[in-house]
Order: C-alpha cells, then structure tokens, then sequence
C-alpha cells in the first residue's frame, strides 16, 4: 500500500475539517444539493468525455496506484542475477521451472519466451508492446483524472451561479441573502476541494507509479536478454544498475556489503 497517498488525502481533508470548525461548525459546510451538482455533475461530464468501460477501468488503475507498493528495482536486479547464475550453470532450459514458480507476470512472460528459444528481437518488440499498452492505460488514467480536476470546479462555479440565481430571486427578504450566499459559495469550495485533494494529486501519483513501473519493466527486458546472450551474472547486474540512481546504487552495493 501507498501510506504516502492515505496519509496525504488524510492531511488535506483533515486539515479543511480542522479549519472549518476553528471558525464555525461542520453543518455549516454540509448541502446535499451542491454536492450532487459537483460530484454527480463531474462524472456526468466524464462519461460524455470518455467511454463508460474508460471511466470505470480508472477505479482499477488507481487501486494498483495506491495500494500496490511499486517493485524495488533492487530486488528485480537480485532475482535476475540469480536467474544468470542458473541459466549460467544449467543453461537456458533450466529457467523452465523458474518461470513457472515466477510471482511478476511480466517477469514470467520474457522468461518464458527466453526458455522458448524466441528470437532475441522478436521477445524484445513482444514486451516493449505490453510496456506501451501499460503506458496507454495509464496515460487514459491520468488525463480522465486530470479532466475530473477541470471539471469539478466549473461545476462548483455553476453551482454558485444556480445559488446566485435563487438568492437574487428572493431579495424581497433580506433576511436569506446572507444563508443564501453562503450555500451559494459552498459549491465552489466543494469544486475547488474536489479537484485539489483527490482528481489532481491522484493525477499526479499515478504518473510517477507509471513511470517507476516502465523502468523496472524495461530493466527486465534487457535482464532477459542479457541471460538470454549467454552474459555472465555479473555483466546482468552491471547492465542493469545502470538504470539506477546514485543513491539506489549506494543502497544496493550497502545491502550486498551487509549480506556478506
């Protein structure tokens, strides 16, 4: 689980709370009419946008965003040096076993098709596929959310505007144009909260988890095919931490010092 996404939505909504009540009360803040124009007025406006299976497949993606932890590059360098080790000792077939037992789907695949003696080239543009239609979903994910960010305050502004309306209307009684003003306005914050708490960050997060997901996916192809090439398991793990930061290769050379 992402604690970083729970804790930060947590952090916004608990902070508006706190607010709120420093200086009135939360029944204050509570109009059933001015959520049901933001909240049902935003994913009315996205299913005209995007088809109903887009809409609906983006509570799937978020839920791999915020409670699946993201793979530690680390531990993929570590599994694929220890499949060198075998397929260095054993050959290629001996991976058969290996990748059946193999938790990662896309892990299991590449090996898979490495045992299967599939073209270096041929397996290479067969997962770079399945990385592109995972950067597709996600590219869909993120601008449905970031959509939803556009379109919750404009709702929030129509709703004001609804407000405005109803209050002028009634301004025989001046007694209800400050209540008036005030449910008036609570739709703006609604829109405004909606889209800077939830749609936007959500946006956001799901971007850099699409980005740490591409990069352990493309670490594992070339890990594939380095085994695949007959490289020692040293020469993999040299390949492969490549794609790591300095820090993340401190912590590596670190963990394996502490190991022996």
């Amino acid at each position: 689980m992402d604690i970083a996404t729970i804790v930060g939505l947590v952090l916004a909504f608990g902070l508006v709370i706190w607010g709120i009540t420093l200086g009135g009360s939360l029944g204050q803040f509570w109009d059933p009419p001015s959520v049901a124009i933001v909240i049902g007025g935003t994913l009315a406006a996205l299913l005209v946008a995007y088809p109903l299976a887009k809409v609906l497949g983006v509570v799937k993606v978020l839920k791999k965003t915020v409670f699946a932890a993201p793979q530690d590059p680390s531990e993929v360098i570590g599994k694929m040096v220890k499949y060198a080790e075998r397929a260095r000792r054993e050959g290629m077939l001996a991976l058969e076993e290996e990748s059946e037992n193999e938790p990662d789907e896309f892990l299991r695949k590449g090996l898979r098709l490495a045992v299967d003696g599939t073209d270096p080239q041929l397996l290479e543009k067969i997962l770079e596929t399945d990385i592109g239609q995972l950067e597709a979903r996600h590219k869909e994910g993120k601008g449905i959310l970031g959509t939803g960010g556009t379109f919750a305050p404009a709702f929030g502004m129509i709703g004001t505007l609804i407000g405005l309306v109803n209050m002028l209307a009634a301004l025989e009684d001046p007694s209800t144009i400050g209540a008036g003003m005030a449910t008036a306005l609570i739709t703006t914050f609604y829109g405004a909260l909606v889209a800077n708490a939830v749609f936007l960050p959500l946006a956001s997060k799901l971007e850099i988890r699409s980005a740490e997901e591409v990069l352990v996916r493309e670490m594992i192809i070339d890990g594939i095919m380095a085994i695949q090439s007959g490289d020692s398991p040293r020469i993999v793990e040299e390949k492969l931490k490549s794609f790591l930061s300095p820090v993340q290769r401190a912590t590596l050379e670190a963990s394996k010092e502490q190991a022996a």
